[in-house]
């Protein structure tokens, strides 16, 4: 391999504030955050937004979304009625 021209391989603790999960891997992002770890040793950190901890397939629960409000706000962006939508959906 050539010298100098790859990322640093360190460890990093990435966190999952949704639902006070972290753990410690090697990494090589970038991250400006650190924290102090379990060990009491300081290390980067990197935020996830979802993990094996809030992912509904590994927890076996679901989210309710907001599909229908999703639905209508697209439906105003684009300029579709709800009148249109029956008409073109329905067959005799």
């Amino acid at each position: 391999m050539k010298r100098d021209i790859h990322p640093e391989y360190r460890p990093v603790v990435f966190q999952d504030p949704s639902v006070d999960f972290a753990f410690l891997t090697r990494s090589t992002i970038r991250t400006n955050e650190t924290i102090v770890w379990e060990d009491g040793q300081t290390y980067p950190l990197a935020r996830v937004e979802i993990s094996s901890a809030s992912h509904p397939f590994f927890t076996g629960k679901q989210k309710l979304v907001d599909t229908a409000g999703r639905v209508e706000r697209f439906e105003r962006r684009y300029g579709r009625t709800a009148r249109g939508r029956g008409d073109a959906g329905e067959r005799s």
